[in-house]
């Protein structure tokens, strides 16, 4: 399973470090993809990271130059790292994984992913 955390209450402008930790498998060999999900809209996708060895991230329009994934190997988790946050970055936000997976054309289809976690709301307001 994955478990997001990091979640939380942030004034508009601040960061947020998001994370997606891995139990029962190593995470180095999943694709991880993050989502989100704001009241009343589709879940979509915000970044993509491949699986060991795929290259680096990729991310929407939406995070881009906001956006940062990292993995932490030695901890079995991925990081979101989100600056410069926004009103409309409030939502709840989720990790996925899919074994073997290099970020491609589906990337953000949530088909494409078989483990997802609970969510983490992320909420910007002043």
């Amino acid at each position: 399973q994955v478990v997001e955390s990091g979640g939380g209450w942030v004034q508009p402008g601040g960061s947020l470090r998001l994370s997606c930790a891995a139990s029962g498998f190593n995470l180095e060999y999943y694709a991880i993809a993050w989502f989100r999900q704001a009241p009343g809209k589709e879940r979509e996708g915000v970044s993509c990271i491949s699986s060991r060895g795929g290259g680096p991230a990729t991310y929407a329009d939406s995070g881009k130059g906001r956006f940062t994934v990292t993995r932490d190997s030695a901890k079995n988790t991925v990081y979101l790292q989100i600056n410069d946050l926004r009103v409309d970055d409030t939502a709840a936000y989720f990790c996925a994984a899919d074994l073997g997976y290099s970020c491609s054309a589906s990337m953000f289809a949530r088909r494409q992913y078989d483990i997802w976690g609970q969510g983490t709301q992320v909420t910007v307001s002043s």
